[in-house]
């Protein structure tokens, strides 16, 4: 492939040359505009049925896949699905509840339980269409019997803190709900099912995706103790008996309560991720997609893509710069500090560290639904000169990164990057930019 113009001197300008951050910010933008509801929907529609549509769904993008099912939708359709605050789309017949992510609240609970009232009394004749994004776990937290509220936010708020995947996450989520595991396409017995599913996991499992309320789940009470145990969550005797004596049971696959079930992921993180590259070729950029699926702590993540990138610049190894090394899925931040957080900031500000300035290595990293942790901020930029801006305003970027602080650091530089709601979530992502190694290269501030 013949690349751009890297090597614009200061006078050229970005006219003449390749902006990297103009290129970085596209990329992000190219993933996020690939996994639109208005997209992906109409190919994934089901036929007709002779009985009753009801819509119902739940995560940051469910509002935006009903206003696509609507305008795509002839016949009579009724229904309801809630979305995290502020990701609201109006809709004409589905009506459409807000809650709270990422820790639940009442009225996740309020809609988690009209949800399961809309689907009961259902016939054979009937057809559920079922709409789910990332983010429906903290929006459907009907506890189990013997549960409240209350626990629901506290095991919650701990997993978060933890440092847990959000398979394990989920896993304990779905063995202490009412709704999830299956057990909402229960509640749908004997209507059919189709479920249409934006991905935000990495591997793409649909009983991660929301915690799984319309599929079954192959994990057990057993797991979800192990997960309690593996990171120190304390618990209340009345969680931990209904763990140990499987009351809490999710539902599993072959359930008779379950066979009319058909899904279908309309959009996933490798669909983003092969967008962005497509981007960054037309730029005259080779790409190379290293997994839609990296997790583990942010900062860990970090250093290694830090150490294959510098690899790339000074021995041409795995690949030849210049050239877009992208990936995607899910790490997660252990809290050791009080800072703003979030984990793909986190990620960016530990590669930061580790290149140490490193000539020619660009980055952007941010989630794809516009909200890196709690901040409403999507992620940021990382340029060569970033620590050494940082370090002339007297900005410790250790520190900051020991204090999970990393969207403070980002915001006080001016590199952080703000897209309000996507309407969408296919999880985070990532592209590090190396420039070959001959003359000078400078992003736009």
């Amino acid at each position: 492939m013949t690349s751009a113009n890297l090597t614009p001197s200061a006078n050229e300008g970005k006219n003449h040359g390749l902006d990297i951050d103009r290129l970085l910010k596209d990329m992000f933008g190219a993933a996020v505009a690939i996994a639109q509801p208005a997209l992906r929907i109409p190919d994934f529609l089901p036929a007709p049925p002779s009985g009753r549509l009801i819509v119902i769904g739940a995560g940051k993008a469910s509002a935006a896949m009903a206003k696509a099912v609507e305008d795509h939708w002839s016949g009579p359709i009724e229904g309801i699905v809630v979305t995290r605050y502020g990701y609201a789309v109006p809709c004409e017949r589905i009506e459409i509840l807000e809650a709270a992510h990422p820790v639940p609240d009442q009225n996740g609970l309020t809609a988690a339980r009209r949800i399961l009232q809309r689907v009961s009394g259902l016939t054979s004749d009937d057809l559920v269409l079922c709409l789910i994004s990332g983010g429906g776990s903290s929006l459907l937290p009907l506890p189990v019997d013997g549960l409240t509220l209350q626990d629901k936010q506290n095991i919650n708020q701990a997993l978060l803190a933890s440092g847990a995947t959000i398979s394990e996450m989920n896993c304990v989520r779905r063995h202490l709900s009412a709704i999830k595991g299956g057990r909402l396409a229960a509640a749908c017995y004997p209507a059919r099912v189709v479920n249409l599913i934006i991905s935000d996991v990495p591997a793409d499992a649909a009983s991660d995706i929301a915690s799984g309320p319309t599929v079954p789940d192959t994990t057990t009470c057993a797991d979800a103790l192990a997960v309690l145990r593996r990171y120190e969550i304390k618990v209340s005797t009345t969680v931990m008996d209904l763990l140990e004596s499987n009351r809490s049971e999710t539902l599993k696959p072959g359930d008779a309560r379950l066979p009319h079930i058909e899904t279908h992921l309309i959009a996933t993180p490798q669909l983003a991720l092969e967008a962005a590259a497509r981007q960054s070729r037309a730029a005259g950029i080779d790409a190379y997609i290293l997994s839609d699926a990296i997790e583990g702590e942010a900062r860990d993540v970090g250093a290694v893509m830090a150490a294959i990138a510098k690899q790339v610049s000074r021995r041409g190894q795995p690949f030849q710069a210049p050239c877009m090394l992208l990936s995607g899925g899910e790490t997660t931040v252990t809290i050791r500090g009080n800072g703003r957080g979030g984990r793909n900031v986190e990620f960016l500000l530990s590669l930061a560290v580790a290149l140490n300035g490193e000539h020619g290595i660009f980055a952007i990293a941010g989630d794809t639904d516009g909200v890196d942790g709690q901040e409403e901020i999507a992620g940021a930029l990382l340029r060569p000169d970033t620590l050494s801006r940082a370090r002339a305003r007297g900005i410790r970027p250790s520190d900051r990164l020991e204090n999970n602080d990393a969207h403070g650091f980002f915001h006080e530089l001016g590199d952080s990057v703000v897209t309000g709601p996507t309407l969408t979530n296919v999880n985070d992502f990532r592209a590090i930019f190396i420039a070959a190694q001959h003359g000078d290269l400078s992003g736009s501030n």
